[in-house]
């Protein structure tokens, strides 16, 4: 899918255009991949634009860059203001997708980075519709494990964790799936490449823990609080490769993905083959939150006009 990205980008406290926002050759975190980024979505429902989550995006973006010492040099207040007034020059009136990034520069090649190392940090954005098909996708399990805590901080949403993602991806492609499932080290399901998944079975979901290397997913906390409040009962355990194939419903969480049912796993189908019940009505539910249609759970949202 390819998108415009915005005429004006935000990068280093200024509204600049994005031609403009250029970095040297010799910016460390080309080279050594220390960089950190976080998606968000902004929802026009053709009065307003509705930023999902906001608060929570930028705390686990300040959060990430903890574990290797990258410091943001702005205010979350800041950050903040910046994405809405970024909306606000670009007069972005469409569903979009916001990607924040702050990141080491000139460092030379010093592996001992620190929190007195300079970074930058950009904003840019661009118009974003489904990253896959709402009806169903198919999903292969990659041969390649998902990285583990004991090596590299798999909370961290760093750039460089995300070579892992990209090798995952290439196979199942190659294969001919929509979408990898990556196990994590001891064989248990740990995620997909981008997103967080999810089980169900006998209407019950079932998500894998953090110590499965799974990231903490912040659209898949809203999609299971929105099954609790609906009456579903969520738990999160080790969810072994063979369950997979016995699960009712399987299901993708993230920001670009949102969720998204798998519809077959490794050749074999998720239940009956066709989108489940659950994960259409959660799919519902969650378009009449993101669109600011639901008053229950407008706390989740930030409109920019």
């Amino acid at each position: 899918m390819k998108e415009s990205i915005s005429k004006f980008v935000w990068f280093d406290g200024k509204f600049v255009l994005l031609n403009q926002a250029n970095v040297p050759v010799i910016t460390h975190a080309i080279h050594y991949g220390t960089s950190i980024f976080e998606g968000l979505r902004g929802y026009w429902n053709s009065k307003n634009l509705n930023i999902f989550r906001l608060e929570d995006h930028l705390k686990r973006f300040r959060n990430s860059g903890k574990f290797y010492s990258i410091s943001l040099k702005f205010s979350n207040k800041e950050i903040e203001r910046a994405i809405i007034n970024l909306c606000k020059k670009n007069k972005m009136k469409r569903s979009c997708y916001i990607r924040a990034v702050y990141f080491i520069g000139n460092y030379g090649i010093n592996l001992n980075v620190t929190a007195k190392a300079p970074t930058h940090a950009a904003i840019f954005m661009f118009p974003f519709g489904d990253l896959f098909n709402k009806n169903g996708i198919s999903a292969g399990v990659s041969s390649w494990r998902r990285i583990h805590d004991t090596s590299t901080p798999t909370l961290s949403k760093a750039g460089g964790n995300y070579l892992n993602s990209i090798l995952a991806t290439q196979e199942c492609k190659n294969n001919g799936y929509d979408e990898a499932i990556i196990l994590d080290q001891l064989g248990n399901v740990s995620e997909a490449p981008g997103e967080n998944i999810v089980i169900v079975r006998n209407d019950m979901l079932i998500t894998p823990p953090i110590s499965s290397s799974a990231l903490e997913g912040i659209t898949l906390e809203s999609v299971t609080k929105i099954a609790q409040d609906i009456g579903y009962e969520v738990r999160t355990r080790e969810i072994p490769r063979g369950e997979l194939y016995l699960a009712d419903e399987i299901f993708l969480t993230g920001t670009a993905a949102e969720i998204t049912p798998i519809v077959s796993v490794d050749k074999k189908k998720v239940g009956n083959g066709k989108i489940g019940p659950l994960t259409k009505k959660l799919q519902f539910m969650y378009s009449d939150i993101v669109m600011g249609k639901n008053k229950k759970y407008s706390r989740w949202i930030t409109s920019v006009y």
